[in-house]
């Protein structure tokens, strides 16, 4: 007897339990509505910019070229456009990267207390003298926030000729590519396309100016 009272479902259990599972089975679909509100705005995101579109296939081309001394190279991996990135040139005037569109850009962030950057500068050069173009422009913005005077004169001691001079004292073409993951570290560096989209990435130094640099670099102009 009991045995049998304690296996016994009185009709109050039961109908708790099925209310029980109507809530749950309510959560699950409402779990399922968000995930597919949740799942169409990923999806439109993934999607990126449609005027990168042409940029992220030809990051796909060009990828197999990212070896050698430019390894490191990061592709992207999605349609985006790089910020609406203001600095100087040497006379002091404001320029911005919507200057360079119509040309691909490999812009460069570097300071002159970054060693790795000191080391890049005459591969960075040699690229500008080798594949250098309407078509195509190394930028080097500097981003020294002292002694200002300084980072010319170091170009000028290490016979750095064929690049423009551009700088930011205040860095902060450095933080607005810090906040959307694009810097890290010195030196940083993007290839860009002629729209002003992402092409690749590096962050660290590499030898632009080698065979494996030119390669890629000639690849992303369509040459």
């Amino acid at each position: 007897m009991e045995t049998a009272d304690i296996m016994t479902v009185h009709p109050e259990q039961t109908g708790r339990r099925r209310r029980g599972r109507l809530i749950a089975v309510a959560a699950i679909a409402g779990l399922g509505a968000l995930a597919a509100v949740y799942g169409v705005v990923g999806a439109s995101r993934n999607a990126g910019e449609p005027m990168c579109r042409q940029a992220l296939d030809l990051a796909r081309r060009i990828g197999p070229l990212a070896h050698g001394e430019v390894a490191a190279v990061k592709l992207t991996d999605e349609a985006r456009k790089v910020p609406t990135l203001v600095f100087n040139d040497a006379a002091g005037q404001p320029k911005s990267l919507a200057d360079w569109t119509g040309r691909t850009v490999l812009l460069n962030l570097w300071a002159t207390w970054c060693v790795p950057c000191r080391k890049e500068m005459p591969a960075l050069d040699a690229l500008q003298e080798k594949l250098g173009s309407p078509d195509f422009d190394v930028v080097a913005v500097n981003i020294d926030t002292r002694n200002l005077d300084k980072p010319k004169n170091w170009l000028r001691d290490v016979g750095i000729g064929h690049l423009a001079y551009y700088s930011d004292s205040t860095a902060q073409v450095f933080q607005d590519l810090k906040t959307v993951g694009k810097a890290i570290g010195m030196p940083t560096t993007l290839l860009i396309d002629r729209n002003g989209c992402e092409i690749a990435s590096l962050a660290g130094p590499a030898e632009w100016a080698s065979d494996d640099g030119l390669k890629l670099v000639t690849a992303a102009l369509g040459r």
